[in-house]
C-alpha cells in the first residue's frame, strides 16, 4: 500500500473513530498509530508516538497555555465576571435590550482575561440568564446570546486558540493577539447592533424594565463602572508587557496569572486555601483534557506529513487552472463542515498540514487566515450538531432544550457570517494593528 493511500485511509479512520464516539484526542493517536505502523513498522510507530508526546510540547511556548487556563479559573473563582456583568450593566442601561447587551459587553471584557470561550458561557449562563428571565426576556434570544458571546473569548486576546494556532503554523503569538482584537471588537458590535434592530421591531423580545435601586444614584453607578478595574489590570499586565516587548508570551500568561491570583485573595474573593486548590485542581483538569488533545493531534499532524497527503494535495490544488479565491472558499467550506464535528484544536490538527503549503503557495498571509480559521471555529461553536457552546449553555441551564438555545443563536450565526465576509473581503480589517508590532 503506498503512503498516499494510507494518508486518506487515516482521516477517513480518524473520522470513524470521532463518529463512534471515542475521545477525539485517543482518535488522533489510535488513527495516527495505526496509520504509521503501516507506513513504517510496529516499533517505528511505537518510538514515534514517545517521541512526540515529549518533544513536540516540551517547549516553553506551550506553558503559556496552562497558564492562561490558570489565570481565567483565578479570574473565575475571584468573581470577576460579576464585575464584568454589573458595570456593562451601568453601562447598557438605557438602550433597548440591555441585559442582552450587557451580555456581551461583559462576555468580551471578562473574555480579554479569561481567554476561554467555554468558560466564559458556562458562567455568564449562571448569572445572567436568571436576570433575564426575571425581567421577562424571550428565552430563546437570551439563551442564544450567551451561548454566541461567549465566543469573543476565542478571539479578543489573549486567545488560547490563537496561541495554539501559533504553536501549530510558528506564527507570531504577538501578531495574531493584535490581529484579534479589531474582529473581536467588530464583532461584539454587530452583535449590539443586531440586538437592538430585533428589540426595537419586537419591544416583546426584551421588555423595558425599572433601574435596579443599586444604580439609580450617579455616584453608585460610577463607582459600579469603576469595579471593573481589576480586569483593566490584568489585561493591562498581559498585553502591555507582551507588546511593549517586556515579557515573551510565556511570561506574560504567567505574570496574569499572578496578578489574577493577587487580586482576588486582596479582594478577598479567594480567601483561603480551599478556594485556591479548587482554581488549581479545575485549571488542571481542563489542562490534562487540553494536552491529550494536543499530543494526539500533533502525532497525527507528524504521520500525515510522513504520508506525503499534504504535499500531494498542495500539487493538485496549486495549479494555473484553478482561482486561488475559489481554493480558499473551498477550504473555508471544508472548515466550516468539520467545525459541525470536531472540536477546533482537533480541527486545526487535521487541517494545517495539508492547508498551509497550500495557502502559503497561493500567497495568503498566515496571520490573517489565522484569524479566518478562528472566525470559523467561534462559527461553528454554535452550529449544530455539535456547537460546543452551545453544550456549554445547555450544562449552565438545563431546564433549556438544545433546540431554543440554537433558535437563539440563528440571529447571531447570520451576523458572525456577516463578519467572516468583510474579513475575507478585506484582509486589513485583521491586519492593520499586526502592522505596527
Amino acid at each position: 500500500m503506498d503512503f498516499i493511500t494510507v494518508g486518506y485511509l487515516s482521516v477517513a479512520l480518524l473520522l470513524v473513530l470521532m463518529g463512534l464516539g471515542l475521545n477525539v484526542g485517543l482518535s488522533f493517536i489510535l488513527a495516527g498509530f495505526i496509520s504509521s505502523s503501516l507506513l513504517l513498522h510496529l516499533n517505528a510507530a511505537i518510538s514515534l508516538l514517545g517521541e512526540t508526546s515529549y518533544s513536540a510540547i516540551a517547549r516553553p511556548t506551550w506553558v503559556a497555555v496552562p497558564l492562561f487556563l490558570l489565570m481565567g479559573t483565578f479570574c473565575a473563582v475571584g468573581g470577576l465576571a460579576r464585575r464584568a456583568y454589573l458595570g456593562a450593566y451601568v453601562l447598557a442601561r438605557p438602550v433597548p435590550g440591555a441585559l442582552l447587551i450587557t451580555t456581551c459587553l461583559s462576555s468580551g471584557v471578562f473574555g480579554a482575561i479569561s481567554g476561554s470561550s467555554i468558560a466564559t458561557t458556562t458562567l455568564f449562563g449562571k448569572m445572567a440568564l436568571p436576570e433575564m428571565m426575571k425581567f421577562g426576556y424571550d428565552r430563546p434570544l437570551s439563551v442564544g446570546c450567551i451561548a454566541a458571546a461567549g465566543t469573543f473569548a476565542s478571539m479578543i486576546p489573549p486567545s488560547i486558540m490563537l496561541v495554539i494556532y501559533a504553536l501549530f503554523t510558528h506564527q507570531s503569538v504577538a501578531e495574531l493577539f493584535a490581529a484579534g482584537v479589531i474582529p473581536g471588537l467588530l464583532t461584539m458590535g454587530a452583535y449590539i447592533a443586531a440586538i437592538i434592530i430585533r428589540v426595537k421591531k419586537n419591544p416583546r423580545l426584551a421588555p423595558t424594565h425599572h433601574l435596579d435601586e443599586r444604580f439609580r444614584g450617579t455616584s453608585s453607578a460610577i463607582q459600579t463602572v469603576f469595579g471593573m478595574w481589576p480586569i483593566v489590570l490584568i489585561a493591562a499586565v498581559v498585553l502591555g508587557g507582551l507588546y511593549g516587548g517586556i515579557l515573551t508570551p510565556t511570561e506574560a500568561a504567567a505574570a496574569g496569572a499572578v496578578a489574577s491570583l493577587v487580586i482576588g485573595v486582596g479582594l478577598r474573593s479567594i480567601e483561603g486555601p480551599k478556594e485556591l486548590w479548587n482554581a488549581i485542581g479545575e485549571s488542571a483538569r481542563m489542562t490534562a483534557t487540553l494536552f491529550l488533545l494536543i499530543v494526539g493531534a500533533l502525532y497525527f499532524s507528524r504521520v500525515m506529513a510522513i504520508s506525503g497527503l499534504p504535499q500531494d494535495l498542495t500539487r493538485a490544488l496549486v495549479t494555473p487552472h484553478h482561482s486561488p479565491l475559489l481554493v480558499l472558499l473551498a477550504i473555508m467550506a471544508i472548515i466550516f463542515l468539520l467545525g459541525m464535528f470536531i472540536v477546533p484544536v482537533g480541527i486545526y490538527a487535521l487541517t494545517l498540514p495539508i492547508i498551509m503549503p497550500v495557502l502559503l503557495e497561493l500567497g495568503y498571509d498566515p496571520i490573517w487566515f489565522g484569524i479566518i480559521m478562528l472566525k470559523l471555529t467561534e462559527i461553528a461553536a454554535i452550529t449544530p450538531p455539535v456547537g460546543l457552546n452551545v453544550f456549554a449553555m445547555k450544562a449552565a441551564a438545563k431546564d433549556v432544550s438544545l433546540g431554543e438555545i440554537y433558535r437563539g443563536c440563528s440571529v447571531f450565526l447570520l451576523v458572525d457570517i456577516m463578519v467572516l465576509v468583510a474579513l475575507v473581503a478585506f484582509p486589513s480589517i485583521a491586519l492593520w494593528l499586526p502592522s505596527f508590532v
